[in-house]
């Protein structure tokens, strides 16, 4: 019997998910270099009838003028304020951020530039400060390796040593020298605790509260006469070594980038360049090449992410935990030891595999191997991140597929596509699967609403393809005792609208097209600078853009024109 037959109330629930009539859906691929984007959950602009194209390249005449917008102030992600502790701290355990202020996004992005910190979060960073200092100083051999400061020798007193270590510590911590009267308030501080251990503490615990560390500070405050509102100021050496630490490595800067702040040399492109050449081949690198894609991706809902263990019985926190490695691993893979193109990352016919993914995959583990391992797997099954079991289980629901979110998420990440989200009043809520119905027979109907055909036109062409993959990433060939039918059709996206067989196929078109290539570089753009492009970011764009495509789509060297263009070197004054 057919679901739309004892199941109406199930299916006209799943009829409208994600769209509550014909005007709620608005998407359309983003504005090109030169038009504002907007802040929302697919991190473009909005507007105009399904479907609407754009250029992502036309619009922008660039004549060698210097440009850039006024950006809000960000306060540390989470995974910044980590990084830059454990760095700070020289801690060999990971820190927690379970209690501080949650993350806000940009598009898939954290970036903290929208809600003003609340009492409780300032509570919350005061608790963990005060956390995190008292264990650094817990023990004598942890106070002297935290100080850097050899008493024995002559003169070396403790005031001395604090002195030393409030210039060197707060560097770091504030990514700028300290200035002398912020240097008074630490030492005075120091002073008043009566001891080496307590003062250091103490030290630490306001280190870590201050906004010079907590936000991602651009001013300068030293300057006795601030730049006028509208002013297009470069940034100091300083200032781009804290971008540039924060972009490849979600942390502060090192020794050796303080150092090149320090002499001036960061201004310039062949020094940027260099840098993030170095900063690339460190191993600090995979933690932000990591975090790009776990968040590009959407793979964040994933150590979250359960299944009815009657229908997925292998699926388990190990094997969730392995499906989530193995594309860190891939991802870190490609960029360190691979080509680094972003073709590599779309359709490699391997990955890097460990624990129960060798069954899921149906692969056998190579013999004499332990841990991960580097496996082919069959190239007419996976293809590159998104056939990896990550993407297919996080994008999918307890008990089914998920058309939908995987439809959503190659349109409004992979594409560029904008999505309004689902209206508040749409109850979008799955049917539980039926006996002797495909997923697909269920979706049919979303052709068949006119309120919902408009933006589902877009989003179950593309997700409908992914359906030779169950809710835990296995490749299937029947469903509900049916062969599966994994035909597609890309509808917003002109180079490669049409028509395609199976979620290779695709990732192999997604990964020729222009179109992709250009949001992913939009999407690196807003991961380095934790915002949306705007109007005075279209040069900028069209740098980058041109570097892409002429190193064939090597991400390292999108990195590298992204840290050296305009957007990222300069900074507008906003009003007072």
């Amino acid at each position: 019997m057919s679901l739309a037959l004892h199941r109406p109330a199930a299916l006209a629930a799943v009829a409208c998910l994600l769209a509550g009539g014909a005007a709620a859906c608005t998407g359309h691929i983003q504005a090109p270099p030169g038009a504002a984007a907007a802040s929302g959950s697919g991190g473009g602009a909005t507007g105009g009838a399904a479907g609407t194209t754009a250029s992502f390249s036309s619009g922008v005449t660039c004549n060698g003028t210097t440009d850039a917008p006024v950006v809000p102030l960000r306060r540390l992600t989470q995974q910044e304020y980590a990084n830059a502790v454990r760095d700070l701290l020289a801690m060999t355990t990971p820190v927690s951020t379970a209690d501080i202020p949650a993350d806000e996004n940009v598009g898939p992005f954290a970036s903290n530039s929208v809600t003003a910190l609340t009492d409780l979060g300032t509570q919350q960073y005061l608790d963990s400060a005060e956390t995190l200092s008292t264990a650094a100083v817990a023990t004598p051999a942890a106070l002297t390796a935290l100080v850097g400061c050899d008493r024995t020798v002559a003169g070396a007193t403790d005031a001395t040593c604090a002195s030393q270590f409030i210039d060197r510590f707060g560097a770091r911590a504030f990514r700028r020298p300290v200035a002398d009267d912020e240097k008074a308030r630490y030492v005075t501080l120091f002073t008043n605790a009566g001891n080496l251990s307590d003062g250091i503490r103490l030290v630490v615990e306001a280190f870590l509260q201050s906004p010079s560390f907590l936000y991602h500070v651009e001013d300068d405050p030293n300057s006795a006469t601030p730049q006028a509102a509208g002013a297009l100021v470069p940034l100091d050496s300083y200032q781009l070594a804290a971008r540039l630490s924060f972009f490849l490595w979600t942390s502060v800067p090192d020794d050796a980038l303080m150092t090149a702040a320090a002499a001036g040399t960061l201004t310039e492109a062949a020094a940027l360049t260099a840098q993030v050449t170095r900063m690339l081949a460190d191993p600090r690198a995979h933690d932000a090449i990591a975090t790009f894609h776990t968040q590009w991706l959407d793979l964040g809902k994933l150590p979250s992410t359960t299944k009815d263990p009657a229908l997925f019985p292998q699926f388990s926190p190990a094997l969730r935990d392995a499906m989530q490695a193995e594309t860190v691993a891939f991802v870190n893979d490609v960029m360190t030891n691979g080509d680094g193109r972003l073709e590599t990352l779309l359709t490699a016919p391997y990955s890097i595999l460990d624990g129960g993914l060798f069954d899921l995959y149906g692969v056998a583990r190579p013999a004499g191997t332990t841990g991960p391992v580097r496996v082919q797997l069959d190239p007419t099954q996976r293809a590159g991140v998104l056939t990896q079991a990550s993407f297919l289980a996080s994008h999918a629901h307890e008990n089914e597929t998920s058309p939908v979110a995987r439809g959503v998420a190659i349109l409004r990440n992979v594409l560029c596509v904008a999505l309004p989200d689902p209206p508040a009043n749409v109850n979008n809520a799955p049917p539980d699967p039926a006996p002797g119905a495909t997923t697909r027979q269920i979706f049919k109907l979303h052709e068949s609403v006119a309120s919902c055909a408009a933006c589902h036109t877009m989003i179950d062409g593309i997700g409908l393809g992914f359906e030779a993959y169950d809710a835990d990433g296995v490749f299937r060939a029947t469903e509900a005792g049916q062969p599966v039918d994994t035909s597609g059709n890309v509808v917003a996206a002109p180079e490669i609208a049409g028509p395609f067989n199976g979620a290779v196929q695709l990732a192999q078109k997604l990964a020729g097209a222009e179109q992709v290539q250009q949001c992913v570089a939009r999407q690196w753009f807003r991961f380095a600078l934790g915002r949306l492009e705007g109007a005075s970011d279209g040069c900028s764009l069209q740098g980058m853009f041109t570097a892409f495509d002429a190193s064939k789509h090597d991400v390292r060297q999108l990195l590298a024109a992204i840290a050296t263009s305009d957007a990222f070197r300069y900074r507008k004054v906003g009003a007072p």
